[in-house]
This record gives structure tokens, C-alpha cells and sequence, in this order.
């Protein structure tokens, strides 16, 4: 029987054993999710008429496929992993019988497939001759496709349990998240997650499969004819005469896909959190609720993420920032950190660690003002793109004792820094020696991000970033990524980071000339190739001012984070109309880099928290050393150990509580990540010694004080990560 055949038999097996729990009718907040999941079996009327649409577009699209079957009966070549040849029969075989031919073991494990270096369905037929490869849940590739079509899953429980309006339901790189809104005043629960997630479970079990087809704007207009937010995509993304949906069980939605063959290649599924989000829309911005999950193949493997999973939650950065009085967050001011002493530490020293890398690279550091004119956004285009994520105030009126003053100019505060360093560059005439124009600056940056988004230091409204931009001449460019490049390997060498690369080229609605894109691509891909380290290619997913380069670092436990990025500019230099004089005497205009190293500071502490643990390396560590004196006779020395090591620019703290017995003071500083631990007795008052111990209770032995003390600047000047094994 082929193919097309057993779609045109297939039905809904196994859907009728998950009903429809609910309609598209906002349920009470009141009322408990497993009662309205009780409540409803009758599929709602929105619901029972996008499905019967569904299937007759899929009628039409098997009868299709089958008359191009038999009008284009040919045998197309295909080129398989490895190199091996095999033939194929146009419109009718499939890459998932092409695995099936290759090994059992390889189609149980396929999740996609790429056919010409594009995603692609595995139920799909092959059209053209094709180099095939299979994408399975190890890759990266396939870990997106396999969380996408999770997510979809995420999405038809939601339309189930919660009549809810599906909005946006992407993967991630560290599994998936759909949007979906439930109404102005309905927000989803953590009590309700357990029964979603109970949902999820059944679409998984009952196997469905994901169905492909490729539908006109009209066609989708009507499947989607219920949905506002789908209606506003086609509106904006939909620019050819169709576009893919996908149907899966009694799911329908807006999707290029691929997906997985069915919903039982989902082995295992967990949602995690709940929170708000915000869609922006041309008219008021709504709020809609994010469920975020994280699926596997097997069950087993989802055990195994878990645990570690429990690990990562001990090293939670808000969990350390408590427990070692680093910082702490207020509802009187949402979004903003208040650092504390230990916590002002570590911070001031990555920021003299990136200040140090900037002399040595001839960068100068600035300041620029924090409130601006929204004049200046209209002209550098942010208040354009990025006005909703800005905030804006109006100053006061005209004052009484001068009604004929004229009112001031809306103000906001800035969101980044470029703009402010183009009006630095433009302030006077610049000369070609001039060049490359180095600027940093560490200004305090605000971003109105919506409540449901904050976490931690992760997310914030007020934050300072390692900003700079740097001004040069086009054929300065080259040389100048390559110096981005070093500075990135330096730095994240010391911070104990690995990381990969990613050039994202020009997007559909880029700006500017082809031409120059293309340059500027290729300088960034030969800069590249001449760093030496692995990176990746991202078609369309540059800025729509110029290409980037995204830096994605792995911590200790190897999650991904994306902190550095390396961008080219070439519309804020004619925005702002910069230009210079040019060796011949002409003007000339510049090109901009924005580049960022550490990102948000406040975030690079979170992430430097969780990776180490909460075990700070010396040069960074808020608990560099404590001096413990045996009893109180040697609590004086004590006092004068404590104060040489402030006296250099150490931390050094001093524990005199004589309660406890000198082995128990020696456990509770090693316990609370002291690096060193100077134990002070008779003997090391008399020769002025410190017996060291380090929080691993490696034994040091006796050292002559000033001697430990030099000995301590030199490794925190070095910013070694194992200061304690080499001191």
C-alpha cells in the first residue's frame, strides 16, 4: 500500500481517548483545572470547524500528490550518508523508507532529515535528485527539531484544558516555551502545570502524527479566521502566495516545521514554569502566559536530566547570592539588584579585569548621559523599533513663575549606548589618524521588560553592560574583528568558558545596499576562518542594520548561554551622518562595531555563580581569606594579619569566635568557600607566620605572613583559576 494510500485511511485513532477537555470560552480562575478538564467532552464549534477545514485541504493535498506521482513517474537519485547512491521514486518515497533501508536503529532514532541542506519532513516525499542526511536527538539540529514539535504538543493540551488562544511556541536551546493567551484577566497557575503536563502525556501516548501541507493566504485566513495574533503573523510573516501548516491530532497551527512523524517519538515530557509574557502588536501590547518545558526520547534520558537538573538548582545564582550575601532583590524597585559589599566585590572585579584588557587594547573609556531626548532615538531609529521596551517620562510643566517657557522634549532613559557615542564621534571633526575609535563605556542601561520575564540577574531592567563601539575606516575592518575575536578567547580563557560562533547573516527586511552586505559577510567569515574555532552559519538571523557575530559560551555544567556578540553597523553612521577626512582629503564615512564581551555584567555574575558553584576563584572571590587565631591570646595578631591583608587590597575577615574549638572555625570557613584559612596560634604569633590551609583543607603549612601576602597578590593578579593548588 503506498504512502498515500495509509494517510487516505488514517483518521484520528487515538484522539477520542484524549477528549476535548474544555472550549475556546475563558474558564474561571476560580474553578480548578481538573474540574474543567471533567467538565467538557463536546469539542467546541471553532475547534470542529478549523479541523473539518483541515482535512479537506488535506484531501485535496493527498489527491494532489498522488496525480503528481503518476504524471511524474520518475527515478530521481539519491545520495545518502557516506556516499552511497540509491534511487528513489519521485513523490512517492519517503526519507523515513530510505532510513528504514538503512537500519531499524537509525529509523527509531530519526527525529528529521536534511535533503540539499535543508530541514525536512521524514513523511515527506522526495521530489528531485537529493543528498540526504538523517538529524537525530544528539545534534543540535535535531534537538530543535524534536523540542519544536514538543511544543506543539504544549500547544494542543492548552487549547484542550484551557481554551486557550495559541500565540507563539518556539524551541529553545535548552527545550521549548509556547505563548498562548487566556483572556485579560486570566493568568495560568503553577497548581494547573501538573494537569496541563498530564495532558501532554496522553498526545504523546496516543502517537499522532504530524501532517504537513501548504495552504493559500485565503486558506489561512480562514483556518485561523478565530485567532487574532495567527491572523497578525500571516498578515506580517506570510509574504509568499502560501505558507505550511501543520495538523496533529485536533491541533492545527501556523508552522514551517519539520516535525517529528508522530507525537510518540516523545518518550518523555516535563513542563517547568509559568510566567507572563507580553505580544507586541501595532495596537496595545498584550499579555499572554509562557509554559516552558523540556521533552527527551526516552524516558530514561529525561531521569537523567533531572538529576541533573537538582544539580544546577544548588548552584542557582540567587540561591548563592543569598546564602553568601552577594545581593538581593525589592518589589520597591522590580528589576534592579542591590549589591552588596561581597557581591560589589566580585563585580568591581570583573569590571577592573575587562578595564585592564581595555588599555591594553587601545580602547578609552567614556561616560554618556543616562536621559535622553526621544529625539535621539528617532534619529538613531529605536524609538521606531524599540519604544516599547524603553522607558519614557514627561518632565514637569511650565513653571508659575514662568508660564511663557516652553515645554521640554519627551525624555528617556537609554536601553544602549550607540547612540550616545555617535553624537561623541560627531561632537567635532574627525581625521582618518583618528582611526579606529576605540569607546567603552560602562553606562547604567534600562529596559522596560515585562514582569513576567524578570529572573535573577538573568533578566533585569537596570543592568551595565561591557559596552563599546569602535569607529573605523572599511579597510581598518578585518583587522579590527580579528582584535573582537582575541579579546572574546581572553577573556572567557580566564572565566573558564568554552564557546562556539555563529555568523548570522542579512535578514529579509535588511537595510541598505546588497553589495555591501555581502563584504561585510565575507570579512566576517574570512576573520572567522582565521580565529581557528568552531562556528556556525545562521542564514536571515542578523540584525536588519548589518551581520553579527552571536557567542554562545557553555558553563561548568555545559548549558549555553549567549552573552558576547560582535555586530556590524552601517545605518547609525549615515543616521547620524557621521563622517572624517580621508587621507586624500575627502570625507569619508565610517564603519561601526558594537561588541560586548561579558554582556549584562549583573548576568555574567549569574552565570560565573552557577558555573563555579558558589566556589569563587581567588581573584574574583568575595572570601578570599579569613584569619582564625587558636585563642584569645593571639586574637591581636590576629587583627594585625587581618589589616596587612586589607592594607594590599585583599579581602581578609577575621573569626574570633573562641565558642567553638579552633577544628570546628576551620570546617565553617571551608563550608562558607573561604579561600585560604590563616590559622594564627603561639608559635605563628611568635615568628610572625600564618599556618594556611585552603577550603579544600589542603594543609600549606606555616608561611611567613608578608611572604603569604605577596604571594596571594601575585596569583590574584594572574587571575589563576586554581590559586589554591599553585600557591
Amino acid at each position: 500500500m503506498g504512502l498515500y494510500q495509509r494517510w487516505r485511511r488514517l483518521r484520528l485513532a487515538g484522539l477520542r481517548a484524549c477528549a476535548l477537555h474544555t472550549g475556546r470560552e475563558v474558564p474561571k480562575s476560580s474553578e480548578p483545572a481538573e474540574a474543567r478538564g471533567a467538565a467538557g467532552s463536546t469539542p467546541p464549534r471553532w475547534l470542529v470547524e478549523r479541523l473539518g477545514l483541515f482535512e479537506e485541504l488535506w484531501a485535496a493535498h493527498v489527491r494532489r500528490l498522488e496525480s503528481l506521482a503518476q504524471k511524474e513517474h520518475r527515478t530521481i537519485q539519491i545520495t545518502l550518508p557516506g556516499g552511497q547512491k540509491v534511487e528513489a521514486a519521485a513523490w512517492n518515497t519517503t526519507p523515513y523508507q530510505l532510513a528504514k533501508q538503512i537500519s531499524s536503529t537509525l529509523a527509531d532514532t530519526a527525529v528529521a532529515a536534511q535533503v540539499n541542506g535543508e530541514p525536512y519532513d521524514l513523511e515527506r516525499p522526495l521530489e528531485t535528485d537529493s543528498d540526504l542526511r538523517f538529524l537525530t536527538f544528539d545534534s543540535t539540529e535535531g534537538k530543535a527539531v524534536f523540542w519544536h514539535s514538543s511544543t506543539r504538543v504544549l500547544g494542543a493540551a492548552a487549547e484542550q484544558l484551557l481554551g486557550a488562544v495559541l500565540c507563539r511556541g518556539p524551541s529553545t536551546e535548552c527545550g521549548f516555551y509556547h505563548d498562548f493567551f487566556l483572556g485579560k484577566e486570566r493568568t495560568l497557575r503553577g497548581s494547573e502545570l501538573p494537569v496541563l503536563e498530564r495532558i501532554c502525556q496522553e498526545l504523546t501516548t496516543a502517537a499522532q502524527p504530524f501532517r504537513r501541507l501548504e495552504a493559500s493566504q485565503d486558506q489561512l485566513r480562514q483556518l485561523f479566521k478565530d485567532n487574532p495574533f495567527k491572523l497578525r503573523l500571516i498578515k506580517e510573516k506570510v509574504t509568499g502566495p502560501t505558507a505550511t501548516v501543520y495538523g496533529c491530532g485536533m491541533l492545527v497551527d501556523l508552522c514551517r516545521g519539520p516535525h517529528l512523524r508522530h507525537t510518540g517519538q516523545i518518550g518523555g515530557l516535563k513542563l517547568l514554569t509559568n510566567s507572563s509574557s507580553v505580544w507586541r502588536s501595532p495596537g496595545a501590547p498584550e499579555t499572554v502566559q509562557r509554559v516552558a518545558g523540556i521533552s527527551f526520547p526516552t524516558a530514561e534520558e529525561l531521569k537523567t536530566w533531572e538529576e541533573w537538573r537538582e544539580e544546577a538548582e544548588l548552584r542557582d545564582h540567587r540561591r548563592i547570592g543569598k546564602e553568601q550575601e552577594l545581593f538581593f532583590f525589592h518589589e520597591l524597585s522590580p528589576g534592579s539588584c542591590f549589591f552588596l559589599p561581597r557581591g560589589t566585590r566580585v563585580y568591581n572585579a570583573l569590571v577592573t579585569f575587562i578595564r585592564a584588557e581595555y588599555t591594553r587594547r587601545g580602547f578609552s573609556e567614556v561616560k554618556t548621559p543616562t536621559l535622553f531626548s526621544t529625539k535621539l532615538w528617532e534619529v538613531s531609529g529605536h524609538w521606531e523599533h524599540y519604544q516599547e521596551d524603553m522607558f519614557a517620562l514627561h518632565p514637569p510643566g511650565p513653571r508659575r513663575d514662568n508660564p511663557i517657557s516652553h515645554p521640554t522634549d519627551t525624555l528617556a532613559l537609554k536601553p544602549m549606548n550607540c547612540p550616545a557615542h555617535c553624537l561623541m564621534f560627531a561632537h567635532r571633526p574627525r581625521s582618518w589618524r583618528e582611526l579606529p575609535l576605540r569607546l567603552a563605556d560602562f553606562g547604567v542601561l534600562h529596559r522596560a521588560e515585562a514582569s513576567g520575564s524578570l529572573g535573577g540577574l538573568t533578566r533585569l531592567r537596570c543592568f551595565q553592560q561591557d559596552d563599546a563601539h569602535i569607529f573605523c575606516a572599511p579597510d581598518q575592518l578585518e583587522a579590527e574583528i580579528r582584535g573582537c575575536l582575541d579579546f572574546l578567547r581572553s577573556v572567557y580563557a580566564v572565566l573558564g568558558f568554552s564557546f562556539r560562533l555563529a555568523l548570522s547573516t542579512r535578514p529579509s527586511g535588511f537595510l541598505g545596499e546588497p553589495c555591501l552586505w555581502d563584504q561585510a559577510e565575507q570579512v566576517l567569515q574570512r576573520a572567522l576562518e582565521e580565529f581557528g574555532e568552531p562556528w556556525d552559519l545562521c542564514p536571515g538571523d542578523g540584525a536588519f542594520y548589518g551581520p553579527k557575530i552571536d557567542v554562545h559560551l557553555r558553563d561548568a555544567l555545559g548549558r549555553p548561554h549567549q552573552c558576547g556578540t560582535i555586530q556590524l553597523d552601517f545605518q547609525l553612521p549615515l543616521r547620524f551622518d557621521l563622517q572624517y577626512k580621508g587621507q586624500a582629503g575627502a570625507l569619508e564615512r565610517p564603519v561601526l562595531i558594537h561588541r560586548a564581551v561579558l554582556g549584562s555584567v549583573e548576568r555574567m555574575l549569574g552565570v560565573l555563580a552557577e558555573s563555579c558553584g558558589g566556589k569563587w576563584p581567588l581573584w574574583l572571590s568575595p572570601f578570599q581569606v579569613v584569619v582564625i587565631p587558636v585563642g584569645p591570646e593571639q586574637e591581636a595578631y590576629a587583627r594585625e594579619a587581618q589589616q596587612g591583608l586589607r592594607a594590599a587590597g585583599l579581602v581578609g575577615d577575621l573569626d574570633t569566635d573562641c565558642t567553638l574549638t579552633l577544628s570546628r572555625r576551620v570546617r565553617r570557613a571551608q563550608l562558607a568557600n573561604y579561600n585560604f584559612q590563616f590559622v594564627v596560634g603561639q608559635r605563628e604569633q611568635s615568628k610572625k607566620t600564618v599556618n594556611i590551609r585552603t577550603r579544600d583543607n589542603r594543609r600549606l603549612g606555616e608561611r611567613d605572613l608578608m611572604e603569604a601576602v605577596r604571594r596571594l597578590l601575585e596569583l590574584q593578579s594572574s587571575r589563576v583559576p586554581d590559586a589554591e593548588e599553585i600557591f
